[in-house]
């Protein structure tokens, strides 16, 4: 299977999306609820919908970039939000992509990829983000019997990965997961050196 740019537009396309809550995470806006300095650059890849965004920039923020390979989420999103800056839309690779970033969200993207890239993101990641920058988001707290996507993954494995490039500030169980995901997420902040 190939999970490149035919393969996620034919999801949006046959509205496949079943990852697509249909607003914000619970748990990223408790996040993002924290935050007091509205002028953080922050990166969103893999966005899909992108509600994390519109909460964001309905809160003020205004340096947020959404990055996804599929016209139709960077479309979906520009229709919701027609006053989002077009040029913090970006369609390409994520692993094409270069930036610095203070706060990059992860929101099903990391579950999307294929599990043989995951040390691939990390290190892209990592590459993204400033000196203390974070990476905040959810991950699945449990393995699929399906072939993926999602692709799932446990606590252990996720430390063992993001250690040697991460300080984990945080990696717990989700306490405010939506229903359907509730003892199924992991809310985690993993931070720079």
């Amino acid at each position: 299977m190939k999970l490149n740019k035919e393969y996620w537009k034919s999801r949006y396309q046959n509205k496949q999306t079943g990852w697509d809550i249909g607003f914000a995470s619970p748990p990223i806006i408790n996040y993002i609820d924290q935050i007091t300095d509205l002028s953080i650059k922050i990166l969103i890849p893999g966005c899909g919908n992108a509600y994390e965004a519109e909460y964001l920039f309905n809160k003020g923020f205004k340096n947020i970039f959404l990055l996804d390979m599929a016209d139709e989420a960077l479309q979906s999103f520009k229709d919701r939000v027609p006053e989002f800056p077009l040029d913090h839309l970006i369609c390409t690779d994520f692993f094409d992509y270069t930036g610095t970033f203070d706060l990059i969200i992860e929101q099903t993207f990391f579950c999307a990829l294929i599990p043989s890239q995951r040390n691939k993101y990390i290190h892209k990641i990592q590459s993204l983000l400033a000196p203390k920058g974070k990476l905040v988001g959810v991950l699945f707290s449990r393995e699929f019997d399906h072939n993926g996507p999602p692709f799932g993954g446990n606590k252990e494995t996720y430390k063992l990965l993001f250690s040697q490039n991460f300080r984990i500030k945080t990696l717990e169980n989700c306490y405010n997961s939506i229903d359907p995901r509730m003892g199924n997420e992991l809310f985690f902040i993993f931070e720079c050196p």
